[in-house]
C-alpha cells in the first residue's frame, strides 16, 4: 500500500491565500426570526410564558374582589401590550433603505478587507452591501447588514434595533417592567396573607366544598386542580425571587435608555464615547509615566556630574611676603591664612626681644616648618616665579624685626 499515491486532505480554505482577501461568508439576516435563534432569545419566550401561566392561572385568581379584577386588567393590559410590542420589535427589519430595496438576503456578503478599505463605511458608501447610505446607518456584524440609525444590536430580539423598531423596542421593554412589578406585588400579598388571613385568599367558589387550609386549588375557575400549601408558598418564593432579577435588569436598561433620552445620542453613541475616553485615559497616564522616567533620570545625572570649578577657586590663593615675592599658586587659602598668622606672630614676639639675635626656639621651629613647605614641581612649572620659601633666611635685624638677606650682612 503506497501512502504517497493518497490525496491530501486541505486544513485551510481553497481559495484565497491571505486572510483578509474577500471570501464568501454568512446570509444576511432579515430579521429575528431569521435561523438560527439566539439563547436569549428562547428564554425570554420562556420566561414570560412562565410569568403569564404562574400569574394568570394561579396568583391573581386567589385574590379577593374586586382586586382580582383589577390586576386582571392592569396586569393583562401589560402582558398583551409586551407580547405585541416583542412581536412587532422582532418581525420589523431595521435594515436601510437602499438594502431592503436590493433585495439580497438570499446571497451571501463579502468578508472586509482593510487591504482595500480602511472602514467598511467611508463617503458613506458599504462596501459589503455595495449601497450609498445615510450619516447615521452602522453596518451590524451580527445581522451583516447596514441598519438605519443603528441603536444596538439586541440578543433578546435576535435582531438590531434601530429606526425604525426602536419605539416598539422600547414600548416592549416599559410594558416587560411594569408586568413583572405587578407580578411582585400580588405574589407578596398572597404570600403575607397566607399568614395573617387565609380565608381572604380562599373567596371563590370553588373552596366551598373544601374544608381545612392545608389545601388550595390552581387553575381556578376553569381547571382547578388541587395542591399543597407548602407548593403554593415554593412556587411563590420561585416566581418571586425570578421576578425581581427581571425587575432589576428592566429597570437598569429603562433607566439607561432614559438617560440616553436626556442626552440625545443613541446606544452606539455612547459605546463608542466611552472607547474613545478609555483611549484618553490610557494615552494620559502613558504620558504620566514617561514624565515620571524622564523626572528620576534627572537628578541620577545630576548626581554623577562633580563641579570641579568652586573647589579649584577655593583651593587657589596669593601670598607675598615681605620681600615683594609673591608666592601665588593652587595652594589651599587655609596654608596662606596660617602662614600670614604665624607672621604675625613672630612680629609681636620679636616687639618683645627688642635686640636680641636669636629669636626663641619657638619662633625657629614656626619658621623652619614654614621653611620645609616648597611647592610640588608642577606647580613650580606653572608658577615660574614662585620661589621656595628656603630663600628666607632666618637671620633678624638688631634693629628691627624685618627679615636680612644674606647680601645685607
Amino acid at each position: 500500500m503506497s501512502c504517497f499515491s493518497e490525496r491530501r486532505r486541505r486544513t485551510s480554505p481553497m481559495g484565497g491565500s491571505s486572510r483578509n482577501e474577500l471570501v464568501p461568508s454568512k446570509l444576511p439576516r432579515m430579521n429575528g426570526w431569521s435561523w438560527p435563534p439566539q439563547a436569549f432569545q428562547v428564554a425570554g419566550w420562556l420566561v414570560y410564558s412562565f410569568f403569564a401561566i404562574v400569574g394568570f392561572g394561579i396568583y391573581i385568581p386567589l385574590l379577593p374582589l374586586p382586586w382580582n379584577q383589577v390586576l386582571y386588567s392592569l396586569t393583562g393590559i401589560a402582558f398583551i401590550v409586551h407580547l405585541f410590542a416583542h412581536i412587532a420589535a422582532v418581525t420589523i427589519d431595521p435594515a436601510d433603505a437602499s438594502v431592503r430595496a436590493k433585495q439580497s438576503y438570499s446571497s451571501p456578503k463579502p468578508l472586509f478587507d482593510r487591504k482595500n478599505q480602511q472602514h467598511v463605511i467611508q463617503d458613506l458608501h458599504c462596501y459589503l452591501c455595495d449601497v450609498k447610505v445615510g450619516p447615521k446607518v452602522k453596518h451590524c456584524g451580527v445581522c451583516n447588514k447596514c441598519v438605519e440609525d443603528f441603536d444596538h444590536h439586541c440578543k433578546w430580539l435576535n435582531n438590531c434595533v434601530g429606526g425604525r423598531n426602536y419605539w416598539c423596542f422600547f414600548v416592549a421593554l416599559c410594558s416587560a417592567t411594569m408586568g413583572s412589578f405587578l407580578l411582585v406585588v400580588v405574589i407578596f400579598f398572597i404570600f403575607i396573607q397566607h399568614y395573617l388571613d387565609p380565608n381572604t385568599l380562599r373567596t371563590a367558589p370553588q373552596f366551598g366544598s373544601m374544608l381545612g387550609n392545608g389545601t388550595w386549588l390552581a387553575f381556578i375557575p376553569l381547571a382547578p386542580i388541587k395542591t399543597s400549601s407548602a407548593g403554593l408558598l415554593i412556587l411563590a418564593f420561585i416566581t418571586v425571587m425570578l421576578c425581581i432579577v427581571c425587575l432589576l435588569l428592566l429597570c437598569h436598561l429603562l433607566g439607561f435608555h432614559f438617560y440616553l433620552f436626556a442626552k440625545g445620542i443613541s446606544t452606539y453613541d455612547y459605546v463608542k464615547m466611552q472607547r474613545q475616553k478609555e483611549a484618553r485615559i490610557i494615552d494620559i497616564e502613558a504620558g504620566q509615566s514617561n514624565d515620571a522616567k524622564t523626572h528620576n533620570k534627572a537628578p541620577e545625572n545630576q548626581d554623577h556630574s562633580i563641579d570641579c570649578e568652586p573647589a579649584l577657586s577655593q583651593s587657589s590663593s596669593t601670598c607675598k611676603f615681605d620681600d615683594g615675592v609673591l608666592l601665588s599658586s593652587r595652594i589651599p587659602g587655609s596654608i596662606c591664612t596660617e602662614l600670614e598668622n604665624l607672621k604675625k606672630s613672630t612680629e609681636k614676639e620679636n616687639r618683645l626681644h627688642y635686640g636680641t639675635k636669636i629669636p626663641t626656639e619657638k619662633t625657629e621651629r614656626e619658621i623652619n616648618d614654614i621653611n620645609c613647605w616648597r611647592p610640588s614641581a608642577d606647580e613650580e612649572a606653572q608658577s615660574p616665579s614662585v620661589q621656595s620659601v628656603d630663600s628666607v633666611p632666618v637671620v633678624q635685624d638688631p634693629l628691627g624685626s624685618s627679615v636680612m638677606t644674606p647680601d645685607d650682612t
